[in-house]
Order: structure tokens, then sequence, then C-alpha cells
């Protein structure tokens, strides 16, 4: 069945009136939230989905030789050695027009790359010394700012942050969190709005899975979704209005969505959810979608334990998980591989999965990572840039809210893991262990590219595989949504 979304720009204005009082009955198991005949006025989350008129939318080794040797101050300095690091990473090497270009502004990123790629050659690489890496850092420090200056200034002063952060940690100091610092909600709240408007990360992902789901459950009369990490549930405001507003087929089906929430996390994860189904439970009765909402935890382990979740026989079973994107926290990869397992014993209807596209794992440790990784986000600062060029304010929220935590905790996890097994990906997987592809619809593939065209034309979606859509800028990708589903579903 060939239906769109209405795709829909969510707004997080007036968040606050959206604090519905709402029936919440908790258990030993789980936390209920069905829906009532009344509706708190005060929640805007109507606000959050409206109908897009389409219609009206239309250097080389010398030169870096030479930089090393003018940042050490040899009456300073015991290690007079000549330092060369032994990974350079080709694409910044090469004269391409990104980095190699004639000007001061690329002058200056190029030698900050460099001094980025000596810093981590030092503090990890074969010509390993702590003492350089310090003296290179504390340099770096006095050329870069993370609020003023150029995309790579910016970029490159939170790279140079998060290898001090390590440094210190190396050397007995206090132990940084994987995510960076806690930022204020009003903070979170608007850097999510505005990476939505900068960019289509968010939406992509959302858009892609819900058209999946619509075209699944299309003659169902009830749907159950487990969401791996709701967040704020932004994502099943514009599904609800998809499904109460098909003119062809049943009238819209009770969904109910399972929360799987984080033990370990505490108290405030645990409210923030019940918080989160008050407000989609609020919405779901303001458009008049039957719905019920309900929390499992996972183990203080993060171990997913299929049998905690409330199955009702009869209901179409959708499993989502949405992966390490900007905003998003981080989970482990046993955590993941525990929810997906357990998951695949479900039998479920259909697993729509959205993850980060990484370059494949680099041969050369530490400082080869650390490359790879300073290019994903270069990528993605360039990507932002081109959403709101002349907003650097806003820019500077989102960077610091999320790009900053994020780089944090990635050079983190690369640096203890060194030459153990590094990047996943998780589609890959899927398919190891028995779940099947499932086709994605043109209707769906129509829809990515609509919502790309209203953003900068320098991003693209490809379709890699028939169950796989990936969204990039220009000829690099970021993240993919895939469908899936188990060997034994009837889909």
């Amino acid at each position: 069945m060939a239906m769109v979304m209405d795709l829909g720009f969510l707004s997080y204005d007036d968040y606050s009136a959206m604090d519905a009082v709402t029936t919440t009955t908790t258990t030993t198991t789980s936390t209920t939230t069905t829906t009532t005949s009344s509706t708190d006025e005060g929640c805007n989350w109507n606000d959050w989905s409206p109908v897009v008129d389409w219609e009206a939318l239309s250097g080389d080794q010398e030169d870096f030789q030479n930089l090393i040797d003018s940042m050490i101050d040899e009456n300073n300095v015991v290690l007079q050695q000549s330092i060369r690091p032994s990974y350079v990473h080709e694409e910044y090497n090469n004269q391409s027009p990104e980095y190699n270009m004639a000007t001061d502004e690329d002058s200056k990123g190029l030698r900050l790359i460099h001094l980025l790629m000596a810093a981590a050659e030092a503090m990890a690489g074969a010509n390993k010394c702590r003492e350089l890496a310090r003296v290179i850092l504390v340099r770096l420090k006095e050329l870069v700012s993370p609020t003023d200056g150029t995309n790579m200034e910016r970029l490159a002063a939170y790279f140079t942050d998060a290898l001090q952060a390590l440094l210190d940690t190396a050397a007995g100091g206090a132990k940084h969190a994987l995510g960076g610092g806690e930022h204020h909600r009003s903070d979170v709240l608007a850097a999510f709005q505005l990476l939505q408007d900068m960019s289509p990360y968010v939406k992509f992902g959302h858009f892609t899975a819900n058209q999946a789901i619509l075209e699944a459950v299309a003659h169902d009369r009830r749907v159950h979704i487990v969401d791996y990490d709701i967040m704020e549930g932004i994502q099943w405001a514009s599904l609800m209005q998809a499904l109460v507003s098909r003119k062809d087929g049943p009238p819209a089906p009770h969904l109910r969505i399972t929360a799987v929430s984080r033990s370990g996390a505490g108290r405030r994860s645990f409210g923030t959810i019940q918080e989160t189904g008050r407000r989609l439970t609020a919405f779901a009765a303001s458009i008049g979608q039957p719905f019920s909402f309900h929390q499992c935890r996972l183990d203080v382990d993060e171990t997913f334990r299929p049998s905690s979740l409330k199955l009702v026989r009869g209901e179409a079973l959708i499993i989502n998980c949405m992966l390490h994107l900007p905003h998003f926290n981080y989970r482990a990869p046993d955590s993941i591989t525990s929810f997906l397992s357990g998951a695949k014993t479900l039998n479920p209807r259909l697993i729509t999965l959205v993850e980060e596209e990484m370059a494949p794992t680099s041969d050369g440790g530490f400082v080869g990572r650390f490359m790879d990784s300073l290019h994903h986000f270069s990528t993605v600062y360039d990507s932002l840039e081109a959403g709101f060029p002349m907003q650097s304010r806003a820019r500077a929220l989102v960077e610091r809210v999320f790009l900053g935590p994020r780089i944090m905790g990635s050079l983190a996890r690369i640096y203890r893991a060194r030459d153990e097994e590094g990047g996943y990906s998780w589609g890959q997987w899927l398919g190891a262990v028995g779940f099947r592809p499932v086709s994605i619809s043109f209707a769906n593939h129509c829809q990515a590219k609509l919502l790309l065209g209203l953003y900068n034309d320098g991003y693209r979606v490809e379709e890699l595989t028939t169950n796989k859509l990936v969204l990039g800028w220009k000829s690099r990708r970021l993240l993919s949504a895939s469908i899936w589903t188990s060997q034994d579903s009837d889909l």
C-alpha cells in the first residue's frame, strides 16, 4: 500500500505547557498510562506535526615537521628528538578542496589537523610521549575556542578538550564521563529544536521508520511498539497523526508503546520516561488516537529480559531501535546486543533500525580511529553550518550540548579500546543472526527525498540495499535507516 506520512516540523515551543496530568499506575514490573476522554488544554503536541504543504515548499611532511619544531621550546621540553606521525590520514594530505586551498583560513585548518594528529600520535602512537602531547595541547588551546572561529577551529577545540581529558585521566586525574557534563533542560530542548531546524538528522530516521511501520500495520487493529530509547517521544506524535488521518483501511488501531528504561540511570531516567508517557497520552487523546503507554526496565547490567514485556495476543509487535544519533545517549554494544537478541525471540512483525554510518574501522590503532572520528565530525559540522550559516550562536549551542559530549565520549571509547574490535554495523548483525530484510517502499524513498528537499542541497539520500536508506552529506555517509523482520513473520 502506497502511503506517505505527513512530514511535520516538530516544535518545542511552550514545551513546559505540555505537563498534562494523566492517570498513571505503577506496578513492580511496569508503568502504564492510558488515554482518558479529557484533554489537557495546555498540551501543545498538536503543534508538533502540522501538515507540510509540499506545493508551497518548492601540506607535506617537511612542513609538518617544521610546525612541530616551531611549537617546542627547547628550554622547557626535555625531548629533543624528531617527532613524525606514523599514521597520516590520506584524505587530509591529498590536495583536496576541503582542506588544502591556499587561503589563510584553510591553511590554519590544515595546521590544526596536523597538530591534532601529532597530539594523538604522542598519546598512543609509535613515538608515544605524554610530555610532548601536553605541549601540543597547550599550543592548541592557544589557537582555538569552542565558541569562536571557523568550523575547523571550533571542532579542534572540542577534540583538544577530549584529548586533554584522556591525558589527565591516564595521568591519574579525575575521570571524565563519556558523555560530558549535564546541561540544563532548557538548553537541551532548545538545542534539539535547532538541530531539527538545521539538519534532517532527526526527521530522516524517524520518518523512514514511521513510514515502514504504517505500511506494515495497515490492516491491524492493535499495534505494540517497543522503543529502545524513547527520549522525548517526539517520533510518535507524527505516527499518531498519520494513523488517525489515513483515508483507507480500518479506523486507527489501538497503539501501545513500551519504552525501555535503564535501571542504572536511576529515578531521573524513570521519571523522564513517565513524563514522556504523560505527554504522549495527552496528545493521543487530543486527536482521538486510542493509546496506552508502558515502561520496561533493563536489568542493572542493561540486560533485556523479553519476559518483562506485557504482550497481548493479536497485537502487531514492532521493535524500534534508534542508535547514537547526535542527541541520543550512548548505549554500550552489549546492551544493544541483549535488546536485539531478546527481541528476536518475540517474533516481531517489524524491526526499524537507525544508526550512524561510520567509516570502516581503520588499522591505524588509536591514531587511525581518531582521524576517522575527526573526519566524521568535520562532516557533521560542515552540514550544520550550511543549515544555519549566519546563526553562530545557534550552532554553538548545538555543538556544546550535543556534539562536544559526543566527541568526548567517542574518543574515550576508541582510546580505551585501542586495538580491540572497533565499530559495529548493527544492520549487518541483524542479518547475521537471522532477521530478514524488508524492502524500502517507493513511497518511503520518495518521502526521504522530499524531506531532504527542505534542507541544503548538500544532503543526499542513497538506497544502499533494498532495505536500507542512507543519509549523506556530499560524499560522506552520516546515518542509515534499515527495515527488518523475523524469519517466522508473515510480513
